[in-house]
């Protein structure tokens, strides 16, 4: 199995380099083998370390229900490594050449009807349908992705390799050791996609007004003329979470509904106009 590439620029001096070098001998797809730090579209190729790449599976408790999608996936690591455990899994590639060896690797482990690889601008992509992706790219690309991330179905997991998505703090994080194989790109971040519910929700006791930031939630619940603000408020998927006047609120949303328990029992809430958009800081 095998992970997902690191984007980096690559540097002037290499592609003068590249350009002036004399035209290499074909070499037959079936015969290739990437080397680390090699060039691409504009990035080159590491590897993700096999033991993130198990650590990162973990992080986002991936089950055979699940569909993965590794942006910039290499020579396949990562989507081979979730076929493994059962997962229909995905890779975006731009290198046919890292295409062809993904797809024969997937075969060897017996996963070729699992792990799927296609040739496509990872930024041009659809990957609505993911329930899981994993990348190992630069902070700069997380950031540049991070509005379609946000768009994504609430409780998607999305989970990078030692990058970070700007001031959207993770949920988790984990590192993979030396011990367990690990010597460098060895930590891995978590985020859930967070449900929209900023807004203003009635509910049959008063209203509830909500402001987000990615997963975090502030605003008030008010009752006749009482309004208390909402603290340790917190968005996980579809699941939320606060507390007002002393009192602690768990429950669900979906769409412009919500409904759950609290110390006085079971609650519900309505929202009479479409999902506010979480504010995001110009990046």
């Amino acid at each position: 199995m095998m992970p997902n590439s690191l984007f980096i620029p690559i540097a002037a001096a290499a592609l003068l380099a590249a350009l002036t070098a004399g035209p290499a001998a074909a070499q037959p797809s079936s015969a290739y083998e990437p080397s680390v730090g090699q060039e691409g579209k504009d990035v080159v190729w590491v590897p993700t370390p096999q033991a993130l790449v198990d650590k990162m599976l973990d992080m986002a408790k991936v089950t055979p229900g699940d569909f993965l999608i590794d942006l910039g996936s290499g020579d396949g690591r990562t989507v081979i490594t979730a076929a493994k455990r059962g997962v229909r899994a995905m890779g975006i590639e731009y290198n046919p050449d890292m295409i062809t060896l993904s797809q024969r690797n997937a075969q060897k482990e017996g996963v070729g009807d699992k792990a799927t690889f296609v040739k496509a601008d990872l930024f041009e992509s659809d990957f609505s349908k993911a329930t899981v992706i994993t990348m190992f790219l630069l902070d700069r690309i997380n950031l540049e992705l991070r509005p379609k991330i946000l768009g994504l179905k609430p409780g998607t997991r999305i989970v990078s390799n030692t990058f970070t998505m700007g001031d959207w703090a993770a949920d988790a994080q984990a590192t993979a050791s030396q011990n367990e194989g690990c010597q460098s790109y060895c930590v891995a971040y978590l985020w859930i996609v967070p449900a929209k519910v900023a807004g203003t929700w009635k509910l049959p006791q008063g209203e509830l007004t909500l402001k987000q930031e990615y997963q975090m939630l502030a605003g008030q619940l008010k009752s006749g003329e009482k309004a208390v603000p909402i603290t340790q408020g917190r968005v996980r998927g579809d699941r939320l979470k606060f507390s007002a006047g002393g009192v602690e609120y768990s429950g669900r949303v979906s769409g412009n509904r919500m409904e759950g328990a609290g110390k006085g029992g079971a609650w519900s809430a309505t929202r009479g106009q479409k999902p506010v958009p979480a504010p995001v800081p110009a990046s």
